[in-house]
Order: C-alpha cells, then structure tokens, then sequence
C-alpha cells in the first residue's frame, strides 16, 4: 500500500499527462482544419446537412450524378482527427468522378469515444442508407482512406458477420490495418513520408484502442478472416510508412478469394489523394477511382 504522499504525486503525473494528451489531440485536429481551408470547393457543388441515425454527415452532389449511386466515405485522421469539413472537398471529387453522391460521415472520435464507436456509426450509416433510404446494397460503395480504409475493412466484416447485405464494392486507400505497426514499412519509409510517423501511429493507436486488443479484427483488419468481401480496389504511395499495410491486406483478401485491384502509386505520400489541387497525380488517382467506382455500379464508362 502506497503513502498518502507517493498517491498525490501519482494523480498529480496522471493529470499533468491527460493534459498533455489534449493539447497534443487539439492541435492535431487544428492542423488538419488549417489543411482543409487551402482547398476551394467548386460552386457547382451541392452540399446538404443531414442525421443519419444521430451521427452528423452531410451529402455531397456534383451535377451529373445519379440519385441512386451512392458512395459512403469514412474520411482518415487517425480514429481521432479529421471531420466532415476537412473532406468535404475530396467528396466533392469523388462525387465528380463516379457520379454518385457522396455521404460523408461524421463518426465519432477519440479519445472522446474509442474503439467501437467509429464502427458503430459507420455500420448504423450503411443499415440508414438501405433501410431509410431505400438504397439498393449494389448501387452502394463504401470507401475511406487512412484509418477510414480501416474502418472500411472493419465495418465490411461487421456486417458480413451479421448477415446484412454488403455493398458493391469498396474504394480504400493507404488503410491502416494493422495497429500493432508490423510493418517493415513503418521504418523503411519513415524518412521520405512526411505526414506519417511511427510515433503517431502509436500514439493515435493508443487513443482509439483503448483497452481491447490490438489485434481485435475489427480494431486491425489485417488480422481478420477477409472470405467474402466485395470487390475493392486498395490504393497506395510507395513512399508510405503504411506502405505494407496495403500489401499484406491486398495479398491475405486475395487468398480469401476476393476480387483485389492493388494500385501502387511511385514516389506518392500519404494520402496523395487529397492533394489533387496541387498534385496532378492526385488527380489521376481520384479519376481511377472514379473508373472503378463506376464500373461496379454497372456504368458505362471510358477507361482510363
């Protein structure tokens, strides 16, 4: 049994650390507001507030979109960054380029609330869209990039598991999939990706994580049996320190049987989606998306 003394230092060190932890989440998420406001969404771009189930998200149309061609995006940050207002233009690309409307989902966040409830949100989202909507599963995409191509693998197993009808396809790039950090890419491309580093994987990990394990498969999808998934197409920068995070999924839903495109872009960053306004790589890779996205949803489209 410890002092009286030794336990008013122990609360101390653990408030002193809670507020480090804020501060660190708080300025994360501001960086990432700060990012979005470089980028102009177009006038022609229709955006509408809606609740889906008490989660906000809003709807993203571009003009030649198709009403019942839906795609669902789980925007990244880590499980505890990100918004609907920092995606809302990458929506509107990819409401663009597949002419779908977008649902951009504003799950929860943690630490406020980890691990399940992005998952909850991001399933309950799905369930509002057939069964409010009146949606047709196979006019449906689900798709996100970073932790959101996580949540895509997780929420997809979710409802594989449920027997709920799953989707047509999904778009995902640069998951992270793996929250134990295995990969041999989180050091061989540690030094050439500047948006990513291993110790705010870890940190990020241990926010949303909380006290499950790790290798939960719906927390790290990498370790979950992937039989029966839709068709997906997973995108990737070579100059990724989640690199291997891609290849292995890609590789392991491959031998389950599942329909895998793998596009790995040369010299691309994390995320390099995102930063089609600057880099027309990002651009070329969103249109792909858009080819593959359109395909499915039995469109006729010209390849690219």
């Amino acid at each position: 049994m410890v002092s009286e003394g030794l336990e008013r230092l122990i609360k101390m060190l653990s408030q002193q650390g809670e507020v480090a932890t804020k501060k660190r989440v708080e300025e994360g998420r501001a960086g990432f507001d700060q990012l979005e406001a470089m980028l102009q969404i177009p006038n022609d771009v229709k955006i509408e507030n809606v609740d889906v189930s008490g989660v906000p998200a809003v709807w993203i149309s571009t003009p030649e979109v198709v009403e019942e061609f839906v795609v669902l995006y789980l925007h990244g940050g880590g499980y505890v960054q990100g918004s609907i207002n920092t995606h809302k233009e990458f929506g509107s690309r990819i409401s663009r380029v597949s002419n779908s409307r977008v649902l951009l989902l504003g799950y929860r966040l943690a630490p406020e609330n980890p691990y399940p409830a992005a998952l909850e949100d991001a399933v309950a989202a799905y369930k509002w869209l057939i069964d409010s909507e009146g949606i047709n599963p196979k006019n449906v995409i689900i798709g996100g990039e970073s932790a959101g191509g996580g949540l895509t693998f997780a929420t997809l197993l979710k409802l594989r598991d449920t027997g709920i009808t799953l989707p047509a396809a999904a778009i995902i790039l640069s998951p992270w999939v793996d929250l134990l950090m295995t990969g041999e890419s989180i050091i061989t491309k540690a030094k050439v990706d500047p948006l990513a580093s291993a110790s705010d994987l870890f940190f990020l990990a241990s926010l949303y994580i909380g006290e499950d394990d790790p290798k939960n498969p719906f927390i790290s999808p990498l370790y979950a049996d992937l039989k029966g998934l839709p068709p997906m197409l997973i995108q990737v920068g070579s100059a990724e320190i989640l690199l291997n995070d891609s290849t292995r999924i890609a590789e392991k839903a491959k031998a389950a049987g599942v329909d895998v495109i793998l596009d790995i872009w040369e010299d691309m960053i994390h995320m390099f989606q995102m930063f089609a306004s600057w880099a027309p790589e990002g651009q070329k890779a969103t249109e792909k998306i858009g080819v593959f996205i359109q395909k499915h949803l039995k469109k006729e489209v010209q390849i690219i």
